[in-house]
């Protein structure tokens, strides 16, 4: 484990996967910070992040104006790049796969419910589009459409891209910029005597860094940086499962991300096709447990594609795996801002799914609640964490 540069930092953030090198790299650049920063991360190889697990997909189809605002800067971030990165000929063009989603309802209720988004996205300028069953069908006729009445769509700025890439150049540029990087881990926080601050980060390695703010990154494990603040936080860790598969008789077109009635969802991946759903049973997991359960493809991911799409009868599996979600339990959106007590404690927690497409807005957005006090582009005040003790949600009804 190396040693910090300093003894004590402007910025320290702990753990330094998407969050915390989207939030890096923001500051690093960000016109008025001129404070140093350090991104503590426990596990460089990065191989049980949830980052590393993700299906790098993005959509406007959220029901509240925020978590669509924050995709809508999501998309243009990734369509222009290299140009928010400072125009390097060498950082690559991100390509944004628009096959979109498309959501489908079996029922009035959900229909009504996917109407009722469509008419929020449309306003705020997405081009999601309500389909009747029959538009479907013309759309799509691969799809055995028995029991679906609607379902919402839109190709534009929706899908997915090379979510990888888009870390790895976070890190690059983060570090070009001035910001270091401690492969160690955080063991213990120092408070002041009224336990309104964060002073110190205790570390593995036997070192103290003190801190002007310490910025909780964690992901799945963000509990356990909280309650070194003593801090409870309702993030736990929850399995979900992914397919790579191959087609005896691949589509003639594109498959859109196709959330199923079933809680399956199953997209175009290349020359083949990904699938991914939570367990039916969905319970809170240790943080180092990936055990694979191989019924879960027999019994739920593979009949319900092969209902729903009938040229999935013949497939492959080709590859798999089992990543966390950083769940939030309370109402699964981010939870963001400062503790109401610990005052210089921040959170970026508990996006539930939404994290690497929300990384760009929400890394600007913290940067500048930093930097300046408030934020100046979108305002984030609705995940902040001060809801939890209100006990006032924040309501998004298209959770996959």
């Amino acid at each position: 484990m190396a040693m910090p540069v300093q003894r004590s930092y402007d910025v320290v953030i702990v753990g330094g996967a998407i969050y915390g090198s989207s939030l890096a790299w923001w500051l690093s650049q960000m016109p008025g910070f001129g404070g140093s920063v350090l991104v503590v991360e426990r596990d460089t190889t990065y191989q049980f992040a949830s980052t590393s697990h993700t299906n790098s997909c993005i959509r406007q189809q959220f029901s509240n104006e925020t978590n669509i605002r924050i995709s809508q800067f999501g998309a243009e971030f990734i369509k222009n790049f290299r140009d928010f990165m400072g125009g390097d000929p060498e950082v690559p063009n991100l390509t944004l796969q628009s096959f979109g989603y498309l959501y489908l309802a079996d029922n009035a209720a959900f229909a009504k419910v996917l109407h009722q988004s469509q008419q929020i996205q449309s306003a705020l300028g997405a081009q999601t589009q309500h389909m009747t069953r029959d538009e479907i069908a013309a759309a799509y006729p691969f799809y055995n459409l028995d029991g679906i009445i609607a379902g919402n769509h839109s190709t534009v700025d929706e899908g997915y891209f090379d979510g990888g890439t888009m870390f790895d150049w976070f890190k690059r540029m983060a570090r070009r910029n001035g910001v270091t990087y401690l492969h160690d881990e955080v063991m213990g926080l120092s408070l002041n005597g009224a336990g309104t601050r964060v002073e110190g980060v205790m570390l593995k390695s036997g070192q103290t860094i003190a801190c002007g703010t310490l910025v909780n990154a964690s992901g799945p494990r963000a509990v356990a940086t909280s309650r070194m603040a003593g801090i409870e936080l309702p993030v736990r860790p929850r399995k979900r499962y992914s397919y790579v598969f191959a087609a005896a008789e691949p589509l003639e077109q594109d498959l859109p991300l196709t959330i199923d009635p079933s809680g399956v969802h199953v997209r175009s991946d290349g020359k083949y096709y990904l699938a991914g759903c939570p367990p039916d049973d969905d319970p809170d997991v240790a943080y180092d447990d990936f055990a694979f359960d191989h019924t879960i493809w027999e019994e739920k991911v593979w009949p319900a594609i092969a209902t729903r799409i009938p040229a999935f009868e013949r497939v492959k599996v080709i590859n798999e795996w089992v990543g966390h979600y950083a769940y939030n339990t309370f109402d699964q959106n981010a939870i963001l801002g400062p503790h109401t007590k610990v005052g210089n404690f921040l959170f970026m927690n508990g996006f539930s799914g939404h994290g690497l497409q929300q990384s760009p807005a929400i890394g600007r957005g913290v940067a500048e609640y930093i930097t300046y006090g408030a934020y100046r582009t979108l305002d984030l005040a609705p995940f902040h964490y001060a809801r939890l003790e209100t006990g006032r949600a924040f309501v998004e009804k298209a959770v996959i």
